[in-house]
């Protein structure tokens, strides 16, 4: 009965973070298609001035900057129209010969309810508007969220089928099945998001918002990379632990309090070793993680790298809260978590590359209440 409340709990668990994780993902997709936009009115805002500016110029204005920023609106849809709504001007909106009224009367229908249009004063009696609708960058940038919004369902229901395996066995080809899908349903949609970063900038955009969504981009790339790993033999090759270390304490130096601080003490000799770098990186990742997660934003890692003749050592030690003896086994079951967020996969994961694709071991080597925790990951030459 236990074991069935428990996984009806994780179920639940489960939903909630998942809506959670939605709700996150569309809210910043929504405020930045609503950024997005409103840059698009304020360049039509601009564009508007300078036809103002065109139409009062004189023979003997340099009229070369209106003429370039009127030319330069190559993505919005526009319409320029008099008083009485006939149609002037027509800018980035495609059509047939033959149906160029029909389509033009349509377009301004359409622009009307979209947004209120810009008036332009010619004279004290005479006006003409601009009508405008959305670039079509903007339009496909809505499909942005329902990519990640069907990746993160993929990812979901393969998580629920490793939850209902009714053995070991069942549950690790479940988790390589998984993680295989999981790395392919990742690389379809990650394509075509490499190919929307280039277009959005060259559409002006703000490069913050552009520079933000490629990290999400690259960190996929990344997740994707180390999922297609899982459940088949990566390939191991010689590489510098050391370098791996302190890329890896760089990345969480960025991204975590200033309050933590790092202390890495390696040998001073070059130290060479079979390692999958991508895998392997997951590990540190995984470790230095729980140690962050431990201390509760404020404490010191400290790693050491020893190198021998049977192989490598690294100690990974925190100043948290500690791990009770009775768990220092436990901690690598998967499901297994002492967080009140996580699925526990994390130590699992950590134990199957080392012990599975590394040959090696991973354990906790000591804890104490209150002072820390050190885990030791040895890997054989």
């Amino acid at each position: 009965m236990n074991s069935i409340l428990r996984f009806i709990k994780a179920k639940q668990i489960l939903l909630l973070l998942a809506i959670g994780i939605v709700g996150i993902i569309l809210w910043n997709t929504f405020k930045f298609f609503k950024e997005f936009q409103r840059q698009e009115i304020v360049k039509m805002e601009i564009l508007a001035d300078a036809y103002f500016q065109f139409n009062k110029a004189k023979p003997e204005d340099d009229i070369s900057l209106l003429v370039k920023i009127i030319e330069n609106n190559t993505s919005i849809p526009m319409l320029v129209t008099d008083d009485k709504e006939n149609i002037l001007l027509d800018q980035n909106i495609y059509y047939e010969t033959e149906e160029k009224n029909q389509v033009l009367k349509e377009k301004l229908k359409e622009m009307k309810s979209l947004h209120p249009p810009i008036e332009i004063n010619i004279s004290e009696t005479k006006s003409q508007y601009i009508y405008y609708s959305h670039s079509e960058v903007l339009n496909k940038l809505r499909f942005y969220p329902l990519a990640l919004v069907l990746i993160f369902i993929v990812f979901l229901f393969i998580i629920y089928a490793v939850f209902n395996a009714s053995s070991i066995s069942e549950k690790n080809k479940l988790w390589s099945g998984m993680a295989k899908e999981t790395a392919h349903q990742i690389g379809t949609p990650l394509s075509s998001l490499l190919g929307w970063v280039e277009i959005l900038r060259t559409e002006n955009v703000n490069p913050t918002y552009v520079s933000e969504i490629e990290k999400d981009v690259e960190h996929l790339n990344i997740i994707a990379n180390r999922f297609s790993k899982i459940g088949s033999k990566p390939k191991l090759e010689l590489h510098d632990p050391s370098e791996i270390i302190e890329n890896t304490i760089k990345y969480f130096k960025i991204r975590t309090s200033k309050n933590i601080v790092f202390n890495y003490n390696k040998p001073f000799e070059e130290v060479k070793i079979m390692l999958n770098k991508d895998l392997f990186g997951w590990v540190l990742e995984n470790i230095i993680k729980n140690a962050i997660d431990a201390m509760q934003g404020k404490g010191n890692i400290d790693i050491q790298l020893i190198n021998n003749n049977s192989g490598i050592q690294i100690l990974i030690t925190d100043t948290g809260k500690g791990i009770p003896k009775n768990l220092h086994k436990k901690i690598f079951e998967p499901g297994f978590t002492t967080k009140t967020r996580g699925w526990g996969l994390g130590l699992s994961l950590t134990k199957r590359i080392i012990n599975k694709y590394h040959k090696g071991k991973i354990f906790v080597k000591q804890s104490q209440k209150h002072t820390g925790s050190t885990f030791q990951i040895n890997i054989p030459k």
